[in-house]
C-alpha cells in the first residue's frame, strides 16, 4: 500500500467533501494519517506501480514486519515486470522465502509475464486492465489503481472491512467472507475527488492496522471514536458465526513449507529420500507434495527427483 498525493482538505460546503454519510469521517481519518502513517517503502513515490503491486501480493495475510526484507530483495532483484518475467517461475518461489502462501509468487510471476506481453512492460493504470492480469483478483486490481495511480476505488481488505464494520456497522468484526452490502457501504463512504478517495483508502486501512485492531484496540488513540457506532453502543461482543482462526502446527501447510524448503535451498534436482526426511508421516506427506505438484509449484522428474518449476 502506498500513500497518495496528499490533497488539499474538503470542507462541508465543498462539492467534493464526498458522498453523504462519509464526510465526516473523512478529514479526521486523513488528518491522523497524515500525521501517524508508516513510512514504507512501497509508499514511497520511487515504488512505482510495479513497487505497490509486488507489496499487495506480498501483504495478503502477512504482516508487515515478513513482508519487508523479502520486498527489498525483490526489489532489487527484479525492479521491472519484464525482469521478473524472463526467470523461471521457480525463481519467484525460491525468492519468496518463508512468507507463507507460495501460490502468490507464481500469481505474481505471471502477472509479469502479462504485463511484459500485453503492456509493454508497464503496470496498466485501468482498473479493468489490473482485473485481467492472472492472479489479479477485484481488491488487488483496486489497490494497485488507487495507491499507485491515485484513482477513486472501494479498497477493501480486513483492516478496512474492521473499521467500516465497528464504526458505521456498530458490530465488533465483519462478516468471514466479504458480503454485497460491505462493498456498497464502502462506496457510499468513498469521497467523490480522486486524490481525496485515494487518500482515505490508504488512511481507512492504516487506521485499521494501527488502532483499530482485531484485539486490543486503541480507542483512545482513534480520531473518530466519538463517532463510533461500536464505541457508542458499549462495544458490545460478536454474536455472528465464529471468526475463523489461523492454525499451523501439523497441519499440511506446515509441511509442504518444509518441502519447499528444502526445494528452495537446492539448486539441482532434489531426490524422494531427501523430501521423505522433512516429515515422518508418510501419508500427509506425500499428500502434501501431490498439492505442490498440483499447485505449480512443483515439478516432479523422472527417477523420483523434484525440483521449483522452469516453466
Amino acid at each position: 500500500m502506498t500513500a497518495p498525493t496528499k490533497p488539499p482538505h474538503s470542507s462541508p460546503s465543498d462539492p467534493l467533501s464526498g458522498s453523504p454519510g462519509g464526510e465526516h469521517l473523512h478529514t479526521p481519518v486523513i488528518d491522523w494519517f497524515d500525521e501517524h502513517a508508516r513510512d514504507l517503502p512501497w509508499r514511497r513515490p520511487e515504488a512505482g506501480p510495479w513497487g505497490v503491486m509486488v507489496s499487495e501480493f506480498m501483504l495478503q495475510q502477512t504482516p508487515v514486519s515478513r513482508v519487508l526484507p523479502v520486498y527489498e530483495q525483490w526489489l532489487a532483484r527484479w525492479p521491472r515486470p519484464a525482469d521478473l518475467a524472463k526467470d523461471a517461475p521457480g525463481e519467484a518461489v525460491r525468492a519468496w522465502g518463508r512468507l507463507g502462501y507460495p501460490r502468490r509468487a507464481l500469481r505474481l510471476h505471471g502477472a509479469a509475464v502479462a504485463i511484459t506481453e500485453r503492456h509493454g512492460g508497464d503496470v496498466p493504470t485501468d482498473h479493468s486492465q489490473l482485473l485481467a492480469l492472472p492472479g489479479i483478483g477485484e481488491y488487488t486490481a483496486a489497490a494497485v489503481a488507487s495507491f499507485a495511480y491515485g484513482q477513486r476505488h472501494a479498497v477493501l481488505d480486513t483492516n478496512v472491512r474492521r473499521v467500516f464494520a465497528r464504526a458505521v456497522t456498530g458490530v465488533q468484526y465483519p462478516p468471514n467472507a466479504t458480503t454485497a452490502a460491505e462493498r456498497k457501504l464502502a462506496r457510499t463512504l468513498l469521497p467523490q475527488e480522486e486524490r481525496t478517495a485515494a487518500r482515505w483508502a490508504a488512511a481507512s486501512m492504516e487506521l485499521g492496522a494501527l488502532v483499530c485492531t482485531a484485539r486490543n484496540e486503541s480507542c483512545h488513540h482513534c480520531p473518530i471514536a466519538a463517532q463510533c457506532a461500536w464505541r457508542l453502543a458499549g462495544k458490545p461482543e460478536h454474536d455472528g458465526p465464529p471468526r475463523r482462526g489461523q492454525t499451523y502446527a501439523g497441519t499440511d501447510r506446515q509441511v509442504r513449507g518444509k518441502l519447499l524448503a528444502v526445494l528452495r535451498e537446492a539448486h539441482a534436482p532434489v531426490p524422494q529420500a531427501a523430501l521423505d526426511r522433512v516429515w515422518h508421516e508418510p501419508v500427509q506427506r506425500a499428500r502434501a507434495l501431490d498439492g505442490l505438484v498440483a499447485d505449480g509449484l512443483v515439478e516432479p522428474l523422472s527417477g523420483g527427483l523434484y525440483r521449483l518449476p522452469l516453466t
